[in-house]
């Protein structure tokens, strides 16, 4: 473990290569947190969060105490998650705590660590092993331990890289393995370690990108973790250690903090290296103009290592016949093409045989080329094969979009249809750029988790004439004119998709950005300092940068009120995200669908939340899936919702019934056709020693009636219920249910404070039975209409 672990390296050196571990390893913030429900967000734009999260005092939890118990925790920590987008620095946490138990520096108590990475275990995912067997084929070392000695010794299984899995986890439907002897499928071994069932005594630490985290339920997690990469400060270390020069490093931090798009990747130290890669180049051979964009900064990086590969391969190859140009430009193609292929599927690991489907030879491309040793990496599985991946995530998605850029110039009309839609233009031999973006726009922006957000800004990117000029050479590409460019442009600030999700359209802001067009952003900033801010008509790519502003705010909003501004019903919409930096939003009629209820459910789990009151009634298409994903959020730990109006909707209420009360002080419900049904859940919910409710608003239900009462009542007379203002106004009351109302007040009298029951009918005998509730000395009650 400790040769396996003490040397790191960085970008695409070679393993082995590197420099020891200790030497170079910067701590990392790694932060206690919950398993939430699935992100939606691009990782990159994920990082605008981290960004913020900066200037709080969170306390990080040391890599080496991740199975500490914290002070005022009680819990045994058997199974760690942690979280942490690529290229942030999981793996090299756990490099860093395997190399110190190595050395005998920590977590001395833990007889036997154990390294596996899915990377290695997707390779043997359809072979049949025991446990045993397993351990002793990733480390020799264990054929002398017995079966009996694993489980009575102290071991921790790490597996790294959950979102590189090809293996399927079905935690519901699977059988139970409890025997280090029994043979069985990865994957069983695997869903039985994380239960308990096998192996009970073992600890588990488990990396995972956050899309892929979901994979395992919260109920077997103990602790999560998240890696967050890089602080502002240690950016700047970064760079002051790799340039010693002080103008030169003074310079380079200058000119990423003018950036915001280049200043947030830089908190992934995988970037950081891409930057110093190019800037270091462009500095030593006098070039004035830096990378601006994200498309500038990986043009120039993939021209940098063609070059550098270049100027070997004419020292070195001299006997090839063949231009390196033309090499370097074949290979590039494949590479795209693996990389588009793969992005489609959410794959970042490739094997031999991946390669070869995308016609690259990799011997050829190693030997004849060397791209693929500067943007490849290359590893030797435990198992004799070796596993390929791009330096970066973010590598993989400007190679695909290269390859898509190159497949629109040359017309491969197979690639467009098959990613675009057999319909797309078919009208048209020769396709419009505008109408090749727009089709592409449109894919990007249905998709639920973002994952072609940076694929589309590097497209739009790439098609400028600057960009057009530095790959021009090495790919033979022609410029496209200043008028299809900006007809792209007007179109971008145009786009009339129905019923997108308000994060996805945020990308529309940013793909103007890529192209250098600033004039929504500064028509923005323009309305945010104006005083009749009522007059300025917005469009709706307006409301996207002016949510995207908002919500990045380092102040955080009083009120969001989309109803106030100028604009249309889908304008209003887009506005939504900057909810997850207000305190109150106001949403009343605003249309909202399930897409919708996604961005507010991940407000409400928001690090930190600052929501505490939120309206939604009149909103009729919040259906079932919209109410479940809201459920989501509300139970999150981070959320601090205190009150949530749900008036007037009619669709779904009942699934809220059940964990509203458990979570929220104030719930109102008023005019939802509640039914005798939803008052049993909210029954059994007041009755729950958890109930946070004060405050419930039941009025206009007319189908709630006196038998919903009565079984309303059996959750009030509880001594667990605290709810102390209880309306039932206009709910087809009579004097029946103050029977049950004023026993319910008898049995548990220390709380209600209000109680409404106006327009009903429930007469003098109604009124007789609740006075003499009143009379009870215990009684708080102060209002009775």
């Amino acid at each position: 473990l400790r040769k396996r672990c003490e040397f790191a390296v960085e970008g695409t050196a070679e393993v082995g290569s590197g420099t020891h571990l200790n030497r170079i390893y910067t701590e990392l913030y790694i932060t206690e947190g919950k398993c939430e429900g699935v992100n939606i967000q691009h990782e990159v734009w994920q990082l605008e969060t981290v960004s913020k999260m900066e200037a709080m005092h969170d306390t990080p939890i040391k890599c080496h105490e991740i199975f500490k118990v914290l002070p005022g925790q009680r819990r045994f920590i058997r199974v760690v998650l942690t979280n942490g987008i690529a290229g942030i620095g999981k793996t090299f946490s756990v490099q860093k705590f395997t190399l110190d138990w190595a050395e005998g520096l920590e977590n001395q108590d833990v007889s036997l660590v154990i390294l596996l990475s899915f990377r290695e275990l997707n390779l043997i995912r359809e072979k049949q092993y025991s446990l045993l067997r397993l351990l002793r084929d990733f480390d020799p070392t264990l054929h002398l331990i017995a079966a009996e000695n694993l489980a009575v010794c102290k071991v921790l299984l790490i597996f790294d890289g959950l979102d590189e899995s090809r293996l399927v986890l079905d935690f519901q439907n699977n059988e139970v393995v409890s025997d280090v002897t029994q043979t069985s499928s990865i994957n069983m071994l695997l869903i039985n370690l994380i239960k308990g069932n096998l192996l009970p005594s073992a600890l588990l630490w488990i990396t995972s990108r956050p899309a892929a985290a979901n994979q395992i339920p919260p109920s077997y997690v103990d602790r999560v973790t998240e890696v967050r990469g890089f602080t502002d400060t240690q950016k700047e270390e970064y760079f002051r250690r790799r340039f010693t020069e002080e103008s030169v490093s003074s310079r380079i931090i200058s000119h990423i903090k003018a950036s915001r798009s280049l200043h947030i990747m830089c908190h992934i130290p995988v970037f950081c290296w891409i930057t110093a890669t190019v800037l270091d180049h462009m500095l030593t051979t006098d070039q004035k103009q830096l990378p601006k964009t994200l498309t500038d900064m990986y043009s120039h990086f993939l021209l940098v290592q063609t070059k550098r590969k270049r100027q070997k391969y004419k020292k070195g190859h001299e006997m090839i016949q063949q231009e390196p140009r033309q090499i370097n430009r074949e290979v590039l193609l494949k590479l795209g093409r693996l990389a588009f292929e793969h992005l489609e599927k959410g794959n970042i690991m490739f094997y031999q045989e991946d390669l070869e489907r995308c016609g690259l030879d990799v011997t050829e491309a190693l030997v004849f080329s060397g791209l693929c040793t500067e943007i490849f990496k290359r590893e030797r599985a435990l198992f004799q094969k070796t596993i390929y991946c791009f330096v970066h995530l973010s590598v993989q998605e400007f190679l695909a979009a290269v390859y898509m850029v190159h497949c629109y110039l040359n017309r491969d009309i197979d690639v467009l249809a098959t990613f675009l839609g057999e319909d797309w233009d078919t009208n048209s031999s020769k396709p419009g750029m505008d109408s090749f973006l727009s089709r592409v726009v449109d894919k990007s922006v249905n998709s639920r988790n973002g994952h072609l957000d940076l694929f589309v800004r590097f497209l739009h990117g790439l098609l400028l004439e600057s960009n057009h000029h530095l790959l021009g050479g090495l790919l033979g590409w022609t410029a496209s004119s200043p008028e299809s460019i900006q007809t792209a442009i007007n179109n971008l600030k145009k786009m009339n998709a129905y019923d997108i999700s308000p994060d996805r359209s945020i990308n529309i802001f940013h793909c103007l950005m890529e192209m250098n067009d600033h004039s929504v952003h500064q028509e923005i900033q323009e309305y945010l300092q104006s005083e009749n801010r009522a007059e300025k008509k917005l469009t709706k790519t307006h409301c996207s940068a002016l949510a995207y502003m908002l919500q990045m705010s380092e102040e955080v909003l009083h009120v969001l009120d989309p109803k106030k501004y100028n604009t249309s019903v889908d304008g209003r919409r887009r506005l939504l995200p900057a909810a997850r930096n207000c305190r109150i939003a106001r949403l009343s009629a605003c249309g909202l669908s399930e897409k919708h209820c996604e961005v507010l459910s991940s407000a409400l789990m928001a690090n930190p939340s600052h929501l505490r009151e939120m309206d939604l009634s009149e909103n009729d298409y919040i259906l079932d899936s919209g109410v479940k994903l809201l459920s989501v959020g509300l139970e999150s730990p981070n959320c601090k919702l205190e009150i949530l109006r749900l008036d007037n909707i009619y669709i779904a209420v009942h699934c809220f019934t059940t964990v509203l009360p458990l979570l929220l002080p104030f719930v109102l419900l008023k005019n939802c056709s509640l039914s005798e049904s939803c008052c049993d859940s909210l029954a059994s919910a007041l009755k729950s020693t958890s109930s946070h409710l004060r405050e419930l608003d039941l009025s206009n239900n007319n189908y709630l009636k006196d038998s919903g009462v009565k079984v309303l009542s059996a959750g009030l007379e509880s001594p667990h219920c605290g709810l102390e203002t209880l309306r039932l106004s206009c709910c087809r009351l009579s004097e029946s249910c103050c029977a049950h109302l004023a026993s319910a007040i008898k049995s548990n009298p220390f709380h209600m404070r209000e109680l409404d029951l106006s327009k009903n009918k429930v007469k003098d005998l109604g009124v007789n039975l609740l006075s003499a509730a009143l009379g009870s000395p215990e009684c708080r009650l102060k209002t009775l209409r």
